[in-house]
């Protein structure tokens, strides 16, 4: 069986893109600028409605992993698509990245693949409507042992941890994962996502997960504080290596005791989409390579400057060559 160094499991969602002026969200009744989830006849209006559709593979993890592989590391991704037009789409542009989908399309059954609804407004504002479809219903039964346990990093979507059969998936995972000497973590994903399963969320981080990334807030809401320095410090006591994003004020690494503080150079974003993402590729590459910590940092963040320069949530220029240049590679 091949062994992978690094797999990711999370929603698999194509983002499907178009570029619309303020009337016509006012008209669709499209809320400026933030994301919201949607039922599926909702998602049939909005995607018929969408005028010159661009359409790109995205979730989470989903851009962590493909910028991973645009890295140079041996990919997979789990998630699951319908056997339908767009289920198709996905699994055919992951894998053309160099990133191999785990999953076939799913036939039978009445969810349709997932997607998230883009509007992009002349200012730039993204207006995102999503639809989890069949991405959400991810259970253990698609996750197969054999690519689990032959990671050599598993990474976690904390949004999949909204069903009981999600949190199943990544405990058998994050277990399949460390029996065959893998390291498995998370991307916490969402303050709210945790306000909703904060003791199954710490159960889990404690007890089967080698590492957490997330930024200010996400790392606050585990432990319900304001102090951001009281949830690093718990959350390092029950988790070998915490990672937290700072947006401007750079990085705090904290593996094995041991506090790591990496800065970064601010910069204006074009489109922050997708900023965490490519920072937990580049970071999750280092780690996977055998970097030390602050240089797996700074990777990361050089992968965070690259995707907030432009639009999209993947890079666009070669990663590796940036890493030559800053003579992390």
């Amino acid at each position: 069986m091949k062994t992978y160094q690094i797999v990711g499991i999370g929603n698999a969602v194509v983002d499907v893109i178009s570029q619309n002026n303020d009337d016509f969200l006012a008209h669709m009744g499209i809320e400026k600028g933030i994301m919201q989830l949607i039922e599926r006849d909702r998602g049939e209006v909005l995607y018929a409605a969408m005028d010159n559709r661009v359409q790109t593979p995205g979730g989470s993890v989903a851009n962590t992993i493909a910028g991973a592989g645009a890295l140079g590391l041996d990919a997979a991704f789990i998630g699951r698509v319908h056997d339908d037009a767009l289920g198709h789409f996905y699994a055919d542009a992951m894998n053309e990245e160099g990133v191999d989908f785990v999953n076939p399309p799913v036939k039978g059954g009445e969810l349709p693949t997932s997607r998230s609804m883009i509007f992009v407004s002349p200012d730039g504002e993204r207006s995102m409507n999503t639809y989890l479809g069949i991405s959400s219903e991810l259970s253990s039964q698609d996750v197969p042992d054999e690519v689990a346990g032959n990671a050599q990093i598993m990474f976690l979507e904390g949004y999949l941890f909204d069903k009981d059969k999600g949190k199943s998936a990544f405990m058998e995972a994050a277990r399949d994962c460390r029996k065959g000497g893998g390291k498995s973590g998370i991307a916490i994903s969402d303050p709210f996502c945790v306000e909703r399963h904060r003791t199954d969320f710490l159960s889990l981080i404690e007890n089967d997960l080698d590492f957490v990334i997330g930024n200010e807030d996400e790392i606050k809401s585990l432990f319900e504080t304001d102090d951001l320095e009281v949830g690093l410090a718990k959350t390092s006591a029950i988790c070998p290596l915490v990672v937290c994003t700072r947006s401007g004020d750079g990085v705090t690494v904290i593996g094995d005791g041991t506090r790591i503080d990496v800065p970064v150079t601010k910069v204006v974003p074009v489109d922050a989409t997708g900023a965490g993402d490519q920072f937990a590729a580049g970071f999750l590459f280092g780690l996977a390579t055998g970097r030390d910590l602050e240089t797996c940092a700074k990777i990361g963040n050089i992968c965070a400057a690259e995707v907030i320069s432009h639009i999209g949530p993947r890079p666009e220029t070669n990663m590796q060559d940036l890493l030559r240049e800053a003579g992390l590679l």
